[in-house]
């Protein structure tokens, strides 16, 4: 399994995301995970499944600092009033005393960016987790979080073949911070894809896994990819017996012309 070391941090690439996954599908989905190698398991408050992602991890007989686990603070908990409770009730749920990693799920733009980031940083100061970072942040907002002083280690954003993410890559690169593709199989759009079916077949690899592999083999890039389905779990870890040539990694970037976004609620920021 390929690690990212980044700031102290020691993060497995890819990990497994829960989102839209209830409570107790998300303990099964999880435990599973585990069981077949992933050490890297990713929550949030508003999915509301933290606690059978905890109850998965501590029943999975396996160390607590063995796993890296994170979830992110909802946009309605960042003011200074809500924040610190929303943390500690996810501790909770979570049935841990701290999380590897802290985000800002979504900005929200009735908060401002230092009030919530002067928050994010007291949790860590308070040990409620170790490392600190950001979700759905374009640039313009990232300049304002680094103004604060924070020394976040990632920004969770879209990342898939079908989204051209140029920009914010290059920012985070820049700036030596990593990032974590969310929907990194575009909520299964790659599925089909001409390009990403025909050098799988190279391969003897999936979209999918074409796909996932893409992602991993970027400078400071993780994926979450969520699956519903226990069988799916060693498909998504199966990435690291092969490596896409130079042309194939040109032949996917190209794909990022459509830029696809999947993933846009009303409350999203201007993007880059």
């Amino acid at each position: 399994m390929k690690q990212i070391k980044i700031k102290g941090a020691t993060i497995p690439a890819l990990g497994l995301g829960t989102f839209q996954l209830e409570n107790e599908l998300a303990r099964q989905i999880t435990a599973a995970a585990i069981s077949t190698g992933y050490r890297h398991i990713d929550t949030a408050q508003v999915y509301q499944n933290e606690d059978g992602v905890g109850s998965a991890i501590k029943n999975a007989g396996i160390a607590r600092d063995e796993i890296f686990l994170t979830t992110k603070v909802f946009r309605e908990s960042l003011a200074k009033k809500d924040f610190l409770p929303s943390v500690e009730e996810s501790l909770r749920k979570l049935k841990t005393d701290y999380v590897d990693l802290l985000l800002i799920h979504w900005p929200n733009r009735n908060v401002a960016v230092n009030e919530y980031m002067d928050q994010l940083m007291e949790a860590q100061r308070k040990g409620y987790t170790k490392y600190i970072g950001v979700s759905n942040h374009p640039t313009a907002l990232l300049d304002q979080v680094l103004a604060t002083g924070a020394d976040i280690i990632t920004n969770q954003v879209e990342y898939h073949p079908l989204i051209d993410q140029t920009k914010l890559y290059t920012y985070l690169r820049e700036h030596g911070i990593s990032l974590t593709a969310y929907s990194p199989i575009a909520q299964g759009k790659v599925l089909g894809n001409p390009t990403l079916k025909s050098i799988g077949e190279q391969y003897s690899k999936s979209e999918v896994q074409v796909s996932l592999r893409w992602l991993l083999q970027q400078d400071g890039v993780m994926a979450i990819p969520r699956t519903s389905k226990a069988e799916r779990l060693k498909d998504n870890l199966n990435i690291f017996d092969f490596e896409l040539s130079a042309e194939d990694m040109a032949r996917i970037d190209a794909l990022k012309k459509d830029n696809q976004r999947v993933v846009n609620p009303p409350f999203a920021p201007d993007w880059d």
